[in-house]
């Protein structure tokens, strides 16, 4: 059985865009959000540290998650 999946290399340049644009952004999140866990007192955070580092991995909504609700103040 066969997929009918497309390749990068299929998409149009628009979406290539997108997608690498999407993808930057993904991961610059997830990059402040480690360095702000990592730097920050565990007096400041909700919960334990070793706890969000398993969130914070779930593409958009890990990173949004810390920075909403697993930090004080």
């Amino acid at each position: 059985m066969s997929r009918n999946t497309k390749k990068f290399s299929d998409l149009s340049p628009a979406a290539r865009i997108g997608v690498v644009v999407a993808g930057t952004v993904q991961v610059s999140l997830a990059v402040l959000a480690f360095t702000d866990l990592a730097g920050r007192p565990k007096e400041e955070v909700n919960g334990p540290k070793p706890a969000w580092i398993p969130v914070i991995l779930v593409n958009w909504f890990g990173p949004l998650t810390y920075f909403f609700f697993g930090r004080k103040g």
